[in-house]
């Protein structure tokens, strides 16, 4: 790594007027302050119909790359934000999340330190409806049995271009958990060599909502099972895996379950 290095942050889109303002308002004030890093802001709007496009076009002079058009799920996004990007490495930062202040130079910092490393995870705040907590670090040892192992996809991962180059782009079959795909890939098929921010460097921070908040439990445990399925893992353990899973989260199941009939 180069003692200055490209950061490519991209941003997804669809329809958040209400959002999308603070997301944008954070990059460029990073943008300002950056010292170790550049930062090359990518926008891939999926043809919102709302104001989000109005909004986007007020700040166009401080957005690097941008495009408008529709797209199959949020992952085919991210994909065409990884292909407009030019930078060193690459994160991504989700509609409503930010970034700490200094954020992205200590990122720089890590990579620069570590020129051996292939990826990042910062620790974050993740805000859910309920309550409010602080994810850190990774476990890649445990990725066989479980997918919860990292901090998070926005805000808290970064790669190197030849690292997700290797990995290749986001699988378009699983609109719900790509990113475990991604991620059982990067970690368990790849052995890529990760490393993180300690526990007090925070990051980001993530808003709740996202995609698999809007299905039902076993809708997003069908998906992992396919991924699971899909890199080969021993049958067996698939279903021990998925019976653990069922039983460890039957409140939320019954939830669930309530909640389709409301």
């Amino acid at each position: 790594m180069n003692k200055k290095i490209l950061i490519s942050i991209i941003t997804v889109v669809r329809n958040d007027e209400k959002n999308i303002e603070k997301t944008i308002k954070n990059i460029i004030n990073l943008k300002n302050e950056s010292k170790n890093e550049s930062i090359e802001y990518v926008i891939v709007d999926g043809n919102s119909t709302d104001n989000t496009k109005k909004i986007i076009n007020n700040y166009r002079n401080f957005i690097d790359k941008f495009i408008s058009e529709p797209d199959i799920n949020l992952y085919d996004a991210i994909n065409k934000g990884i292909r407009l990007s030019s930078g060193q490495v690459i994160g991504c930062c989700s509609s409503g999340d930010i970034y700490k202040p200094g954020a992205l130079n200590i990122v720089a910092n890590y990579f620069i330190k570590n020129p051996n490393v292939d990826f990042f995870f910062g620790t974050i705040i993740r805000n859910y409806v309920d309550a409010t907590r602080i994810k850190h670090g990774f476990y890649p040892d445990k990725i066989w049995y479980q997918f919860d192992v990292l901090t998070s996809h926005s805000t808290g991962f970064f790669i190197t271009r030849d690292a997700q180059n290797k990995v290749g782009e986001y699988d378009l079959k699983f609109p719900i958990s790509s990113d475990y795909d991604f991620f059982y890939r990067l970690m368990a098929k790849h052995k890529l060599k990760g490393i993180s921010s300690t526990k007090s460097e925070i990051i980001g921070e993530m808003s709740s909502g996202g995609v698999s908040s809007t299905v039902t439990y076993l809708d997003h445990l069908k998906e992992v099972a396919k991924i699971r399925f899909k890199n080969k893992q021993n049958i067996f353990l698939i279903i021990l895996i998925i019976i653990n899973s069922i039983f460890k989260n039957i409140p939320r199941i019954v939830r669930d379950f309530k909640c389709s009939f409301n």
